[in-house]
């Protein structure tokens, strides 16, 4: 990746934190950058500044990239050889430890959907009883994703998630609803669930088993030991940690101790520290009051030992010494110069300050790993103990200094040290790619489940889509009948269109049907025949607006009284002129159209030409 791409992808994280409070900073970069690109394929977006302008204008966005960052993959009693060591071997330890009414707290970190939590509480139960759980024991089940933590509230799952829960923990602690199977509702009362950071929350304290799998190996190793720092302040003393299969303590390994290293317990270890050899060292020497002068204090410098040594009388001065130190600090058997005039010999600095404190305030004074120059050699590294010499009344009489060389303890060391940082480094590295393998699988995993739901959501989808065609079939095998029905009342409608036509055209009078607003709705042949305007002339149009040689406006008594409902009224013979300009008088006769449930649905006006030859000229 160029320095411009990781610049991007930082200031996403950035964006991230800052905007939704999500701190993915202390996670292994590699894997979050693949969850990440991930999702940034599926809004088919291709740089990281791209997806936070994408995040800025779909805020829904940000629940589907954590729920792609947070791997929520887990499963009841996942990896059965390690619960059944904290079955047989961790509970009994815990409940040997507690009085018979003490509570037992436990943590699940991380929990996800909740299915590890369960297992530790149906572990609980089977050792305890119901009654003994519901009384003394209190589960925390804690996890950063929310929508993780409101499914783990719920307790439902699938008959797949319960599968490998024993059968007779499923009869004792589930409920069958449905398709779904519940975990017992009054026991789910000793669990609580809340949201957690690891890296940013303070831990729950006074914990006798927390369980965090597979989680620790999402983050970095600076991020790890914090994490594993506070788990440690977590524990009670004797306290139980259980990791993941692909997690091993390399930090903090002085604060626990493995109970099972391949099924992945530790227990907490003893705070107490063994007590420092160099802090036992005697806080001064004793000599016998007799001849407590500058002589008996010049004879302790006679001792031969393998260490050198140094003696000083109570005003400083250097009144003995055996042949290791005056090989050592070149000075003579009979060298009575004091501690101030030492300076031109190349002693060290810390040396006569510790013998000055030593000579006044009569207290051991120590240095360790003090180095200095030696002529024509290397420089060297001693441990000094410059110890006041006193009579068995109190009275100071000098000081000794004892002066060991531990230039080669302190290189053997040093090569200790670097050999244990190399291996330290090595197994950081296996670890580090142990942890990459199983958050790859644990990945995979996830995008199997993906490729699952996906998988069952299409063969859904295609289930209903040949349930939606076997109905358009059906429907369309309907229509088709419609239309069939439809298409033989057509053509009856039309052959009863043709016969009231014809009935309409053999009348020897004029027939004129209106709609309730006058409107023309039938003219006949013979209306044609009278007045002179063909039927596709007037329909639709105003009987009052017409001009024909008919007074129309004379007829609305007579029409008005037929939609009101009222006896009809006597026809009216009127004057009127024909298309052919002849005078004649025209008696109207008006009767109601009625429709369905007998409504009144307008009005029939005959017109017959009073001439007795029926108007023909």
């Amino acid at each position: 990746m160029s320095e411009a791409d990781d610049a991007e992808f930082q200031s996403l994280i950035d964006y991230v934190q800052r905007v939704r409070g999500f701190d993915f900073g202390a996670y292994k970069r590699n894997s979050l950058m693949r969850r990440v690109q991930k999702r940034m394929q599926a809004t088919s977006v291709e740089r990281f500044a791209d997806y936070v302008d994408y995040l800025e204008v779909h805020p829904d966005e940000f629940a589907h990239l954590f729920n792609t960052i947070l791997i929520n993959v887990t499963e009841f009693f996942r990896d059965e050889a390690a619960w059944e060591t904290l079955s047989r071997v961790v509970i009994p330890r815990i409940l040997q430890a507690k009085r018979p009414d003490e509570p037992i707290r436990a943590w699940s970190a991380g929990c996800a959907s909740g299915q590890e939590a369960y297992s530790i509480i149906m572990l609980l139960g089977e050792a305890l009883g119901e009654d003994g759980l519901r009384q003394r024991v209190k589960i925390y089940a804690t996890d950063i994703d929310e929508e993780a933590l409101n499914e783990a509230r719920q307790g439902s799952y699938t008959l797949e998630q319960i599968e490998a829960v024993p059968e007779p923990f499923r009869q004792r602690y589930f409920e069958q609803n449905g398709s779904r199977h519940t975990f017992r509702k009054d026991l789910r009362r000793t669990m609580i669930f809340g949201r957690h950071d690891l890296l940013q929350d303070a831990p729950i304290s006074r914990v006798d088993l927390l369980a965090c799998r597979n989680t620790l190996m999402y983050f970095n190793a600076e991020a790890q030991a914090r994490v594993l720092s506070r788990f440690d302040f977590a524990l009670n003393g004797g306290g139980f940690l259980f990791l993941g299969k692909a997690e091993v303590l390399l930090t903090r390994g002085s604060a626990f101790v493995p109970v099972d290293v391949k099924r992945r317990i530790f227990a907490k270890a003893n705070s107490e520290r063994a007590q420092d050899p160099w802090l036992a060292a005697t806080s001064g020497l004793r000599v016998p009051s007799e001849g407590s002068d500058a002589v008996s204090v010049r004879e302790l410098a006679e001792d031969v030992g393998p260490v050198a040594h140094l003696v000083f009388d109570a005003q400083g001065a250097v009144v003995g010494a055996n042949q290791q130190a005056r090989d050592l600090f070149n000075v003579t058997a009979g060298d009575n110069r004091r501690i101030g005039d030492l300076a031109s010999l190349n002693w060290p600095a810390e040396l006569r300050g510790a013998i000055e404190k030593s000579l006044s305030e009569h207290r051991t004074a120590r240095l360790k790993e003090v180095e200095w120059p030696l002529q024509n050699e290397q420089r060297r590294c001693h441990d000094i103990v410059v110890i006041p010499l006193v009579d068995s009344v109190g009275t100071l009489l000098g000081a000794k200094a004892v002066v060991t060389d531990v230039s080669r303890a302190r290189r053997l060391r040093e090569e200790l040290h670097r050999s244990q940082q190399e291996i330290e480094t090595a197994n950081e590295e296996l670890q580090s790619s142990n942890e990459e393998l199983e958050t790859t699988n644990e990945e995979l995993q996830s995008t199997v489940e993906e490729l699952e739901t996906t998988n069952e959501e299409l063969q859904s989808t295609n289930e209903e889509l040949e349930t939606m065609n076997e109905e358009l079939q059906s429907t369309n095998e309907e229509l088709e009948t419609a239309n069939t029905t439809l298409r033989q009342t057509s053509e009856e409608l039309n052959e009863l269109n043709a016969f009231l036509e014809s009935i309409m055209a053999g009348l020897r009078d004029g027939v004129v049907v209106l709609d309730p607003s006058l409107q023309v709705r039938s003219w006949n042949s013979r209306a044609e025949d009278l007045w002179g305007l063909r039927a596709d002339e007037v329909r639709g149009r105003h009987l009052l607006t017409l001009d024909i040689g008919l007074p129309v406006d004379q007829l609305k008594p007579l029409i008005r009284a037929c939609l009101n409902g009222q006896s009809p009224l006597e026809p009216l013979a009127l004057p009127a002129t024909n298309r052919r300009g002849k005078a004649i008088t025209v008696r109207v006769t008006a009767t109601r159209l009625h429709g369905s449930g007998r409504s009144v649905q307008g009005v029939i006006l005959l017109m017959e030409d009073s001439r007795s030859d029926g108007g023909a000229a």
